[in-house]
Formats: C-alpha cells, sequence, structure tokens
C-alpha cells in the first residue's frame, strides 16, 4: 500500500470526497487540506450524526490524526472557530490534532463585501460564487495585499496591513461599483486579534511539517476541496473556483517537493452522473424529468449554501480529462445507487462540435458551450444496491457500467460508495 494518497474531486465538486476521506483516514497519520476556502463543503455522516466540514480536514473525526490546513487554504477565522465548535463533542481538545499554516492567508469581511458587489456586477454572467470572500481573499493574496497568519504575531505590522488592505477595499467599492461601504477598522482589528488568540496555538510551519513527515515515510492523505473541473487554470474557466483544485495545486498548496508529492497515489472521486452548482456550460445537463429524478434520488442540494445542484449523465469525456491532469491511479464511484432507479443510464462518451465528433475537453467557453453530447446508452439493472459491501452481490449490469467507465477512461474504478453512511462501501480493488 502507496505511503500517500491524494483524494480529490474529478468533476464540478460534491462528489463525495468527504465520506471517503473519512472511511480512508484509519489508515493515515496525516489529513491535508490544501486549497480553497469555507466555499467547499464536506458532509461526513457517522451513524445518526451529520457533520458539515468546509475548513477542517475530515480525518478530526478519528482519534490519533494529525490534521493540516495548510497555506494554500485562506481562512475566514470566524468561520474556522464556528466549525471547530461544532466538531469539538468528536475531537475534544484540538491541541496535536488541528494545524494552522501560519503563511495562510486570512479572509476578511471586506473579501466578502467585494465579492457580492463583483458577483452582482456580472448580471447574467454570474459565476454563481457561494459569497463568502474566497476569491476576493486570492486576489489580495496574489496582489501581495493579503493578510496572513503570520502577520497576527505583529499587531502594529498587521493593523498597517489591514488598514492598506481596507481601504483598497473601499476605493474598489466606490469608485468601481459606486458603493460605499462602512467597516470599522478598529472592530475587525480588535476582533481579528481576539480570534487569534483562540487559535494561535494550532498555528505551526505546516510546509516543515509535512516535509519531514514525508520524509520519515509518514502515511500522508491529502484532501481536495471543489473538483477538477472547477480549477482555475484547467477548469471550465470562467465558471471556476480560485484556486488549484486538481491535484496541479499540491505543490504550491502546502509548499512541499513536487518530488515528494509525486510519490503520492491518486484517487480521483466522480459521481456515477454528474452535478453541477452555480453558471457555467454543462453538456449533460438534463433539463426535464430525469434531471430532477436524479436530484430528488441523490438529495442533490449543496452542503454550504443549500442550492439545488444541476444534474445530468456522467460525462466520460470530462472523466478522461480529469484522469488524464492529476494522473489518476483509480477513480471512486459515489453515489451508485442513485442509478438503481433507471431502466436505461446513458453515458456521454464524446461532444459533437459542428457536425464533428471530439473526444478531448475543450478549452475554449464558447466552443464547449456548443458542444453536444454523444451518448452510449447501457441497460440499467433496476434494483437495489443501496447499502450493498459485497462487490459479489452486485448486478450484472452494474458491473458492466463500471467496465465501460474503466475502459472509456483508461483508469481502473476502485471503489464504489453505495450510501451515505461511512460503512456503505465496496473496495474493487484494493491495495496492501
Amino acid at each position: 500500500m502507496n505511503k500517500s494518497l491524494v483524494i480529490l474531486g474529478s468533476q464540478w465538486g460534491d462528489e463525495g470526497k468527504g465520506k471517503i476521506v473519512d472511511l480512508l483516514a484509519p489508515d493515515y497519520d496525516y489529513v491535508v487540506r490544501y486549497q480553497g476556502g469555507s466555499n467547499a463543503g464536506h458532509t461526513v455522516i457517522v451513524g445518526n450524526k451529520k457533520y458539515a466540514l468546509h475548513l477542517i480536514p475530515s480525518g478530526i473525526l478519528h482519534e490519533g490524526k494529525k490534521n493540516l490546513i495548510t497555506n494554500g487554504v485562506v481562512i475566514a477565522l470566524e468561520e474556522l472557530i464556528n466549525e471547530m465548535e461544532k466538531v469539538r463533542e468528536v475531537a475534544g481538545d484540538f491541541e496535536g490534532k488541528l494545524y494552522i499554516s501560519d503563511r495562510a492567508h486570512i479572509v476578511f469581511p471586506h473579501h466578502k463585501i467585494l465579492d457580492g458587489l463583483a458577483e452582482r456586477s456580472k448580471g447574467k454572467d454570474k459565476v454563481g460564487t457561494t459569497l463568502k470572500g474566497i476569491g476576493p481573499a486570492y486576489m489580495s493574496k496574489y496582489a501581495r495585499t493579503g493578510i496572513r497568519i503570520a502577520d497576527l504575531y505583529d499587531p502594529a505590522y498587521f493593523r498597517h496591513r489591514l488598514e492598506s488592505s481596507m481601504n483598497e477595499a473601499k476605493e474598489i467599492a466606490e469608485k468601481i461599483y459606486g458603493v460605499s461601504f462602512d467597516l470599522s477598522i478598529n472592530k475587525i482589528y480588535f476582533e481579528t486579534l481576539r480570534m487569534f488568540e483562540k487559535i494561535e496555538y494550532l498555528v505551526a510551519d505546516t510546509a516543515l511539517m509535512l516535509d519531514k513527515a514525508l520524509r520519515e515515510g509518514k502515511r500522508v492523505l491529502f484532501e481536495g476541496a471543489q473538483g477538477t473541473m472547477l480549477d482555475i487554470d484547467m477548469g471550465t474557466y470562467p465558471y471556476v473556483t480560485s484556486s488549484n483544485s486538481s491535484a496541479l495545486g499540491l505543490s504550491n498548496g502546502t509548499g512541499v517537493s513536487p518530488k515528494l508529492i509525486g510519490q503520492a497515489k491518486v484517487y480521483g472521486v466522480s459521481k456515477a452522473y454528474v452535478t453541477r452548482v452555480g453558471a457555467g456550460p454543462f453538456p449533460t445537463e438534463l433539463n426535464d424529468g430525469f434531471g430532477q429524478k436524479l436530484r430528488d434520488e441523490g438529495h442533490e442540494y449543496g452542503t454550504t449554501t443549500g442550492r439545488p445542484r444541476r444534474c445530468g449523465w456522467l460525462d466520460l469525456v470530462a472523466l478522461r480529462f480529469a484522469a488524464r491532469i492529476n494522473g489518476m491511479d483509480g477513480i471512486i464511484i459515489t453515489k451508485l445507487d442513485v442509478l438503481d432507479h433507471f431502466e436505461e443510464i446513458k453515458v456521454a462518451v464524446a461532444y459533437e462540435y459542428e457536425g464533428k465528433e471530439i473526444r478531448d475537453f475543450p478549452a475554449s467557453l464558447k466552443v464547449l458551450e456548443k458542444c453536444r453530447p454523444v451518448y452510449k446508452t447501457l441497460k440499467g439493472w433496476h434494483t437495489s444496491t443501496k447499502g450493498l459491501k459485497d462487490k459479489e452481490k452486485l448486478p450484472d449490469e452494474a458491473w458492466e457500467f463500471i467496465r465501460f467507465v474503466e475502459k472509456e477512461t483508461g483508469t481502473p474504478v476502485v471503489m464504489l460508495s453505495t450510501g451515505p453512511e461511512r460503512s456503505e462501501y465496496i473496495w474493487i480493488k484494493q491495495e496492501g
């Protein structure tokens, strides 16, 4: 069994990564969240308890794990502290269990205001952000006006950085959007320092910790947020998130050498169909009874926003693309049981564009908007797979679906999730 493993989304997010990380965490020493912010949500169900995690790695629900929020994550301190309180009954004392990078950037109230103004100004071209301030926080980071956790150790320096950042935001709001906002620098300054006092004992050089752990042969589980098709560089730009949500973000998001990261296996999590929230092209989207049936059977509503998700048949053009750029060693299919309710199941094997068939995912948004899926129709199994734990009990038609996905993507299916509970899964190919 490999020392380290990357679990990431291979679609547009919401694939069920939280459950998979929670399931696999007992076999690892470290669980690492390396990009995104509180705009991502992982729902983990343990018994009759449901935990919605947005910043804290899913390994926090297990004893003896070191959970790292590394430098690639942007952190809203208030949301982090609230989340800590929600899982405290399971985690107990966070010391020695949760570590926060001193290089991580902070999300402030003015970032959230700018997020809302920017989204509203786009009109019909809205990206569909969660309005959590994530994009503007990354903008500050790359404009070199951001504030990092390490800056809070020097209150005078922090005050100077905060005044500059807030004044810049005020200029943008008033001169670009024609809206004034009246945020108190004093209030935000003192509230931030007060919140910092609550987490200061958890702050660490996580890049150094991870480097040491990997060199010592510790087992590390990297937990991706969002999904590959929302990657800022490789996704359906501009309808993407603000970070590298593919495996491309691993090294810069953790501060660890690509040579060390490269030793990890990569498993991509994919629903047995596809969902998407927010705007943007979605070739296999179903705006009919089939789409509504997928939504109803899959309970497709956002963890962070509660928004109904757009639903469609499995897109193997996009999944092939995700397998390639992530170097995926295996696919984990979730929500297989949702397809129990269909007589026939369609999967897109190519796109039709201007009379030609293409099998590779295009970069151009305008091309993608005109692409129409070329479907292969498979026979449904129309029998319950919910909660199955034995692969020998899978219907023949479900095996045909699995083999078809493997053939089209060139990647083995290693695991199935057959329900929301931690125990509802099947290993198809397990190492070690």
